[in-house]
């Protein structure tokens, strides 16, 4: 396992992070058995990744909860990050919030603690004023955010020492390379990369747009005439579907899986952490481990970046992968 450096902090995290959202179940994911996500959690600490990536908003804290059953007798391995909902950044309410997950997640401090969405109708210096006090008084261990676009970072960075953006990035969403990631990069602000598969379509499960699950069928990615579309955006069904033929391509000539490649092409770029994949079942944890031993070399990252640069175009700035007018900015 590789691990980097937590931004400035002192903290070392795991290049993988295992995303607890499928933890949830619920209508998102449907049926998840509590006893299956426990042993993913040992299957992924048993295989060196420390990271793990959960929030409060989570179907109300039952993926915490989950989280922290999994972390009984084994909470010193693992580094923790949950996020608190935008409906709660008001000053008491991310005191309430953070006492809330404590308690979900059965630990005295939470290692990296995010603001998963920006919510402009609160000040800013108020949320991050009830943040340092959770600081000082060692609850919470680290800040960091989510999804919060150059304007919104730039803002925060004012205020306070940010150690992580968490933010939608792989080789079908290379939106936040026009600006984000240099910001990132300039401030020492680490990228934590969610989607880096892009759903499932960096896997190659999907032949067409019309075999994707209407439920996922809802990004930029895909025209406004899916049923559960709501960015008013014709979408880049053409240029994503041929962009994977390509990339498929690349893979086939090195000899490896789509998702490999995908992953050791994000785990390569600048600024980038650690990447969260999710996982169900024990075994899962291991389908994603071989990225990490794969480094592609610059004439195939270069390849790459060709094949999906008119993705990259068709997707314009906007870092919101589901919405238009951008909820980033």
């Amino acid at each position: 396992m590789q691990y980097h450096k937590l931004g400035n902090t002192d903290i070392d995290v795991s290049a993988i992070a295992l995303g607890c959202w499928p933890f949830a179940g619920g209508k998102v994911w449907g049926d998840q058995s509590e006893e299956d996500s426990v042993a993913t959690v040992h299957a992924a600490l048993d295989a060196g990744i420390n990271f793990f990536d959960t929030a409060e908003g989570y179907e109300a804290g039952h993926s915490e909860r989950v989280l922290g059953k999994g972390l009984t007798g084994r909470r010193q391995d693992a580094v923790i990050a949950t996020k608190v909902s935008p409906s709660h950044l008001a000053a008491g309410d991310v005191i309430a919030a953070c006492e809330q997950s404590l308690h979900n997640l059965q630990t005295d401090t939470i290692d990296l603690y995010q603001i998963h969405w920006p919510n402009w109708n609160v000040p800013l210096e108020e949320t991050v004023g009830a943040l340092e006090t959770l600081q000082r008084q060692g609850k919470i261990r680290a800040i960091g955010v989510c999804n919060f676009g150059v304007q919104d970072l730039s803002a925060i960075l004012e205020l306070t020492d940010v150690v992580t953006d968490q933010m939608p990035f792989s080789l079908l969403w290379r939106v936040i390379e026009r600006d984000v990631q240099p910001l990132c990069i300039a401030r020492n602000v680490g990228i934590i990369c969610y989607s880096p598969l892009a759903q499932g379509l960096l896997t190659g499960r999907y032949a067409s747009a019309d075999d994707v699950p209407e439920g996922l069928a809802r990004t930029r990615h895909y025209a406004d005439s899916r049923p559960q579309s709501s960015h008013g955006e014709a979408g880049g069904e053409v240029e994503v579907f041929a962009a994977l033929a390509d990339i498929r391509q690349i893979a086939d000539s090195l000899g490896q899986p789509m998702a490999a490649v995908a992953l050791a092409w994000i785990k390569q770029q600048a600024g980038v952490t650690s990447f969260l994949v999710g996982a169900r079942k024990p075994e899962e944890v291991a389908w994603n481990l071989p990225a990490l031993e794969l480094e592609l070399s610059a004439d195939v990252v270069a390849e790459l970046n060709r094949v999906t640069e008119l993705v990259k175009r068709a997707l314009g700035g906007n870092p919101d992968m589901w919405m238009s007018p951008s909820r980033m900015r």
